[in-house]
């Protein structure tokens, strides 16, 4: 991947011996150098806060108090929902969501599956849409999470997938995302099967080992298509 994303900004790939000078050479290391570089963290974290806080003006000032007055006339409960979930090295954490069902006992337990009956009227476009996920713009400010990442799982389903997969909890070498390279393919909403939580753990396990500026840009534009395409199982 890295070749590629190289090959595609200079003209030419790393292995190519002295083709950059040293300007360009650093440039490279920063965007696409060794994941556990410095610099290639500093510059993930000083994206996701921009991101982060660009969202909260321009989104999260207007939108969040029509979604809560939304969910409020709906039903009754909280506006936010949280969940315990594992986050970078299986460190606990709390993910924030808006609230999207009705009060249950099985929410840490058992996947929203079609036409679930503890979804709400509100929480079935907010899920749709996957407006639910905004408030975890908060948990990326916090430094729970990244924009881009491997999508954090409730924690009983996480133990639960990794007695199906092999090594399933190297996917928490990263900070989770708010989305990720499997979403952005189209793999939203209930894992109804093994093959499908197997390629969504092939391709987290990818970014796990190729993460970049660059390649978490092309998997947020790659997101909003699929939104609008492949939101079939989003419910």
């Amino acid at each position: 991947m890295e070749n590629v994303l190289v090959d595609q900004k200079f003209g030419r790939t790393l292995e190519e011996k002295n083709f950059v000078n040293e300007q360009q050479a650093r440039e490279i290391n920063i965007l696409y150098g060794q994941n556990g570089d410095s610099s290639k963290k500093l510059l993930k974290r000083i994206f996701d806060l921009a991101f982060s806080f660009f969202t909260l003006v321009f989104v999260v000032s207007w939108l969040f108090p029509i979604i809560a007055i939304l969910i409020k006339l709906d039903s009754k409960g909280s506006v936010f929902f949280k969940q315990l979930r594992h986050g970078k090295d299986n460190q606990l954490f709390y993910c924030y969501k808006f609230r999207t069902m009705v009060k249950n006992d099985d929410a840490d337990i058992k996947q929203a599956t079609v036409n679930d009956s503890r979804i709400t009227r509100v929480g079935k476009f907010l899920r749709k849409s996957s407006l639910d996920e905004l408030p975890q713009i908060f948990n990326v400010i916090l430094g729970d999470m990244s924009i881009v990442g491997p999508r954090p799982q409730a924690v009983p389903m996480n133990i639960e997938f990794a007695k199906e997969i092999d090594n399933f909890m190297a996917r928490h070498q990263v900070k989770p995302g708010i989305t990720g390279l499997a979403q952005s393919k189209g793999f939203r909403g209930e894992i109804s099967s093994y093959h499908e939580l197997h390629s969504r753990f092939r391709l987290d396990y990818f970014y796990v080992g190729k993460w970049c500026l660059i390649f978490d840009i092309k998997i947020i534009i790659d997101t909003a298509v699929s939104l609008m395409t492949k939101s079939d199982k989003a419910y």
